[in-house]
């Protein structure tokens, strides 16, 4: 067997690895480093260069990462004006746009919608242990939780989703 049949597998589990490294780092000091979003990025266009665009066409990929980024910036945008503060990183705009580069336009919405179920199930959690250590009310209101590690999630299942077909085979 040659090897290059198994770069598609080795190039997916260092997806996997990038995903939960930023999650962890994500969860402990709220931010998404640029140089791990940007190997998301590459290591999504080396997956499809891997498979010779297979799944996704070049261009696809470009969609992908122009939605995903697009979709990120504009809810920040008017969320910004809305609260009169940040209200999502500039992190999770880039972490959508790599995520776009793995996935496509029609994969990186699907992440988002999964990834923004997941982060409302991590935020409701976070104020519920919130509230037990200091032995008060669950307070929801303009609560604040990192977004990335539930993005991650919605990123995850999205392509393994869209993936799945191809490792199947």
């Amino acid at each position: 067997m040659d090897i290059l049949q198994f770069l598609p597998y080795l190039i997916a589990c260092a997806g996997v690895a990038t995903l939960i490294t930023l999650s962890i780092i994500d969860l402990r000091v709220w931010l998404l480093p640029n140089w791990l979003n940007l190997t998301l990025g590459i290591l999504g266009i080396a997956f499809h260069a891997s498979t010779q665009f297979a799944l996704l066409e070049p261009v696809q990929l470009l969609y992908g990462a122009a939605v995903g980024a697009g979709i990120l910036i504009s809810i920040r945008f008017f969320g910004n004006m809305y609260y009169k503060q940040d209200t999502l990183g500039l992190g999770d705009v880039k972490l959508l746009g790599a995520a776009g580069l793995w996935l496509g336009a029609e994969g990186v919405v699907i992440a988002l919608t999964i990834g923004a179920f997941a982060g409302l199930f991590h935020g409701i959690g976070f104020a519920l242990v919130r509230a037990l250590k200091e032995k008060s009310k669950p307070n929801f209101h303009r609560l604040m939780f990192p977004a990335g590690p539930g993005f991650c999630v919605g990123i995850l299942l999205a392509c393994l989703w869209e993936f799945y077909p191809y490792f199947a085979n």
